[in-house]
């Protein structure tokens, strides 16, 4: 009797063990559709929203983490010069890496001493200038003497044929190319 009460709990222990333990088949808010949510691609029409519309605008006024709009227009730079400040001070790690971003970024125009003859501007086709506008010399007067806000302007929107840089070069960084472009190319 004991054999048979002993194969009996051991086969009651065995058929209770669940051998799919990914899934205990217990649903608490099935109801409601939040156990089993529905997901919708980004650009596939969602009947949740009024305009139907999966992918949804952000709200008005709205500004990305660890985005600083920036308040100053292209033609603004005499006002951007009075108004923003270089918040970095020129360590030489500063210099150092202005000068490597402006390598980068800066030289292929405006050269590797800054007059304006990078090997971009030597480039001709069918005997025509690449560039028919020069590049600037940063190390004129008129140029150094431009407040680094200023500078940093130029950097962030563009000037003349100068694309804006603001997209590819980060804040800090193009704050010290200023610093670089003030302090390497300044007129002894």
């Amino acid at each position: 009797m004991k054999k048979y009460i002993i194969l009996v709990l051991i086969l009651a222990g065995l058929s209770s063990c669940n051998h799919h333990q990914e899934n205990t088949y217990w649903d608490y808010m099935g109801d409601f559709d939040m156990y089993y949510s529905k997901a919708y691609e980004s650009y596939a029409p969602n009947p949740v929203f009024k305009d139907g519309k999966t992918l949804q605008k952000p709200v008005e006024g709205t500004i990305a983490r660890e985005y600083m709009p920036y308040p100053f227009e292209k033609n603004d730079k005499e006002k951007a010069g009075k108004m923003l400040k270089n918040p970095l001070k020129p360590t030489s790690a500063n210099l150092e890496r202005g000068k490597m971003k402006y390598d980068i970024y800066c030289a292929i125009c405006h050269g590797k001493e800054g007059k304006g003859d990078g090997h971009l501007t030597k480039l001709v086709k069918n005997g025509k200038k690449l560039y028919p506008i020069p590049p600037a010399n940063l190390t004129a007067d008129y140029i150094q003497a431009y407040p680094d806000g200023t500078i940093f302007h130029v950097i962030t929107k563009g000037s003349a044929i100068m694309g804006a840089h603001a997209s590819q070069i980060e804040t800090d960084d193009r704050w010290r190319i200023v610093l670089y472009i003030k302090n390497h190319f300044k007129v002894k």
